[in-house]
């Protein structure tokens, strides 16, 4: 709630009037509502008007003072619980008779209180995208649906095992919210449950994709691909996928698979493709063109964006094969064709970086851009200085390497552990393998004559790199596009990689307990799941503005709770009333923004006898 003044001209005379109101959401989005009038408040200082305003919001929320409540705000909520009673209509006498029960207060009790906040945004959301029905539509169930649901939320709240799910589930009011006795629900259900899911999971993902598309009015010009991998905990023998490649994760001792996800410009999924732990970047995007086609469906003149290891000339080819266009990375090495034109600064134009999505505050420093023609493509030049540390930093820690590596190298063969020519060849290859970015500017070699491993450093290269630093290299088909535009069209390529941070971290999908190759494809679809629903909330809070993520939300949320309140009556009987707690003003705030109602469940009444209690 917030103060808002109002000035009114009567007879030529301007009077003003102080508002209390608070937002509110509507079908035609936030709404300012007016919750009562405080008058003139120009006589008291400016910094006692916003104390008025939090102790009446306290009162109005049912939060008891700390001293005695003043005679300002007792007669202000007493105003506008006056107002509101006109509004809706005063109760029945006949009607508050009959809920007056006379009660032992020393034996009032509060029961089974449950975290329901963030289960209630969750399932909300789980609603609005019409999860049910395109569970039911899979040919599931009620029971299998809530179950689902379950464990979705789980992913989405707090992930944890399907061992430990059944408990977490007892732990919190997704019974409630559901209205599903969770209590004789066993691992083993929700194990088979998963092998229900894994042959549904493209015609659910098709269908997930059509509703936001209608729900959010989602653009579907751009296709945003990018890969990740997600290691196990185990030998995952059971999974033919299940390989050790290139980790993410900083796990090259662990088995992993990789994991290909296609978001589009406002990071909603489109599609994701699970592949064998050793595969590389460059042999999963045909596939995943593939899936799009069939579950999105693919129209000519569409552009797919990709980072620079699927620059390669075969990928670019399965893009043009389809009649896409594409904005790709290009390898490090190619940048050094244009050493000269980034050497100049005739033709670079400066561009204004937006705030981050997360940090709207956060200073960004500045991008230079320069396009060239280059035959059927365009080219952007681009220079960060953002950019300029990390790549020194990268560059000069692979060239600390390299020389250490080399040194062992010529140790090794001054020595005579490592004597045939042949394999002292092979050893100096793979230390170029290792290191390609820095061992472009050394020259490696071998003198049989003195039985030793040269290394000379080209000091003109290692030069050009230095004055390469903080540059990078952009290309694309399309020549309606300028160099800003062309750059900020693949920037949105960070909305893939914040997918993937999200899946890996508030949803855990790694590391990978399931050893059963089936089983971790609907374990990561799960995961997919509630990043739907988290990608879902986020938006709603972007597009007014909130750049709240889902982990703060959460957060403030686990204060709502759902309990039962026990009060024993006059006649010996015991009435329990199971609902939600009142929620404090955060709560409300987001429950607005998110356009979620502010009670978790309806209230409901149990009169029990004191032998069943």
């Amino acid at each position: 709630m917030y103060i808002r003044k109002a000035l009114r001209t009567h007879k030529g005379k301007t009077y003003t009037n102080y508002l209390l109101v608070k937002s509110v959401a509507t079908a035609k989005g936030p709404r300012q509502k007016v919750i009562c009038s405080l008058g003139d408040l120009s006589p008291r200082p400016e910094a006692e008007w916003l104390k008025l305003a939090h102790k009446l919001e306290s009162s109005l929320v049912g939060q008891v003072p700390l001293i005695q409540q003043d005679a300002e705000v007792a007669a202000l909520v007493k105003k506008v619980r006056e107002r509101e009673g006109r509004v809706h209509g005063a109760m029945d006498p006949s009607q508050r008779a009959s809920d007056l029960v006379e009660v032992h207060t020393d034996g009032v009790r509060l029961e089974e209180a449950r975290e329901g906040g963030s289960i209630h945004v969750g399932h909300h959301y789980w609603k609005r995208l019409e999860m049910d029905r395109i569970l039911e539509a899979a040919g599931m169930e009620e029971r299998l649906v809530a179950l689902t649901c379950g464990m979705v939320m789980n992913r989405l709240i707090q992930p944890c095992s399907e061992h430990a799910m059944t408990e977490w589930m007892g732990r919190t009011a997704l019974g409630d919210v559901l209205g599903m006795d969770l209590g004789i629900v066993s691992h083993h259900a929700l194990y088979r449950q998963m092998d229900r899911l894994w042959p549904n999971r493209a015609a659910m993902e098709r269908a997930l994709t059509e509703r936001e598309r209608t729900l959010f009015n989602l653009d579907t010009t751009l296709f945003l691909y990018d890969v990740t991998s997600t290691y196990f905990e185990g030998q995952a023998l059971g999974n033919g996928k299940a390989a050790r490649g290139y980790s993410r994760d900083g796990r090259p001792d662990a088995k992993q698979v990789v994991v290909g996800m296609a978001v589009n410009r406002d990071g909603f999924p489109l599609a994701h493709e699970v592949f064998k732990g050793n595969t590389p970047d460059t042999k999963t995007l045909d596939p995943m063109l593939t899936a799009l086609g069939e579950r999105v469906g693919i129209r000519e003149g569409q552009t797919v964006v990709v980072d620079r290891g699927m620059g390669f000339e075969e990928n670019l080819e399965q893009i043009r094969a389809r009649n896409l266009h594409y904005v790709v990375a290009c390898r490090q090495g190619e940048r050094d064709r244009y050493w000269e034109a980034f050497d100049e600064e005739e033709g670079f134009e400066r561009v204004e970086r937006m705030p981050s999505p997360t940090n709207p505050y956060q200073k960004k420093s500045g991008i230079r851009v320069k396009i060239k023609d280059a035959g059927e493509e365009r080219v952007v030049l681009v220079m960060s200085e953002e950019r300029v540390a990390k790549d020194r930093a990268i560059r000069e820690k692979q060239e600390g390497r390299l020389v250490e590596d080399v040194a062992k190298l010529q140790k090794r063969v001054a020595q005579g552990t490592l004597a045939q020519e042949l394999k002292i060849g092979e050893a100096i290859g793979r230390l170029k393998e290792r290191y390609p970015r820095v061992a472009r500017y050394y020259a490696l070699g071998y003198d049989a004559e003195n039985n030793a491993v040269t290394c000379e450093l080209d000091i003109e290269k290692r030069k050009r790199a230095e004055d390469l630093d903080g540059s990078y290299l952009l290309k694309t088909d399309r020549k309606d596009l300028t160099a800003e535009e062309i750059w900020r069209i693949y920037m949105l390529l960070t909305r893939a990689e914040k997918a993937f941070r999200n899946m890996k971290s508030p949803l855990a999908e790694r590391p990978i307990f399931h050893q059963l190759e089936h089983r971790v494809e609907t374990h990561i679809f799960l995961c997919v799941l509630a990043y739907h629903l988290l990608v879902a909330i986020e938006k709603t809070l972007v597009d007014q503005d909130v750049y709240t993520s889902w982990a703060t939300v959460r957060e403030i949320l686990k204060t709502h709770q759902v309990s039962t309140i026990v009060l024993p009556a006059s006649n010996g009987k015991v009435l329990k009333i199971r609902q939600s707690s009142t929620p404090e003003p955060a709560h409300c705030k987001l429950y607005d923004l998110l356009q979620v109602p502010h009670p978790i469940i309806t209230p409901r009444k149990q009169w029990v006898s004191p032998s069943e209690r």
